[in-house]
């Protein structure tokens, strides 16, 4: 009985596993065959056949668009670890009421849907001169990523004993001392999952991207493919090859913050 439930178990992982693997193996096909190739999506082509690669980096708007979201997923994403610590130090340390009052608003903030906001939000970015800026869409995005890291680090926070901070008291820490110096250096699981959340929501943006990155010279990759999309014509092949490339960077990350990503947002975001 016992093998059969093992078996039925691994063969649902298997199904699972396959189901999620199907759209990026339908992705390498796609990307390696040429455009007058109109066989199944499904099949392998009978050829090798890199030029769509070859015609996306030698563009060079690929490389740009590259750059371009490198610079403004790591400039918020370590914002939001930074600001999102910080902010839930004091959260995780109050006690009563007050503590629950402050979690509920992160939690609904986080419930709102973000293209609600959008047109005040272009509003208020436009008088502030931050359109087309980086400075403009990275304040953007670590706004809207900031609620997710503040409410799994402060659960996180909870579960360190509050004794570590008295004793960093009594030895003449202050509250910025205690963070940093004793809070933070236990805080690298969670660390990784607000990291790999937040860091593939801001890689794949392109809500946001749209409105506020209007310049060609400052696209993120996510508008780059887009282009391979108009009403007259569609590039499927090169469209599939420049996204190959795009998820490449975000698997090698998570592929080394995995074991740190499991625990962290198990422990996280369960008290």
């Amino acid at each position: 009985m016992k093998k059969a439930v093992k078996r039925a178990r691994i063969a649902i992982s298997v199904l699972i596993a396959a189901f999620h693997f199907a759209p990026i193996y339908i992705l390498i096909m796609v990307s390696l065959k040429r455009a007058n190739d109109f066989s199944s999506r499904w099949l392998p082509p009978a050829y090798l056949d890199l030029s769509n690669y070859m015609e996306v980096l030698i563009d060079g708007s690929l490389l740009r668009a590259f750059g371009n979201t490198i610079i403004i997923t790591l400039s918020a994403s370590v914002l939001v670890l930074l600001l999102g610590g910080i902010c839930a130090y004091p959260v995780a340390r109050i006690r009563g009421r007050l503590s629950t009052i402050i979690t509920n608003i992160v939690l609904a903030v986080m419930m709102i849907p973000s293209l609600s906001v959008i047109v005040p939000l272009y509003t208020q970015m436009l008088s502030l001169g931050a359109i087309n800026t980086y400075w403009g869409i990275i304040l953007v995005l670590t706004a809207y990523n900031l609620p997710m890291s503040v409410f799994l680090f402060s659960n996180f926070i909870r579960n360190i004993p509050e004794e570590l901070d008295e004793a960093a008291a009594l030895d003449g820490c202050r509250d910025t001392r205690i963070f940093f110096s004793v809070i933070m250096p236990q805080l690298q699981p969670v660390v990784a999952s607000v990291l790999i959340l937040t860091g593939v929501k801001i890689w794949n943006d392109y809500k946001y991207a749209l409105y506020f990155l209007q310049d060609n010279h400052k696209e993120t990759i996510t508008l780059y493919i887009s282009k391979f999309f108009s009403d007259f014509s569609v590039d499927m092949n090169q469209a599939a090859a420049a996204a190959f490339l795009a998820i490449i960077p975000v698997c090698a990350v998570f592929l080394f913050l995995q074991k740190y990503f499991i625990t962290g947002l198990s422990e996280g975001s369960v008290k």
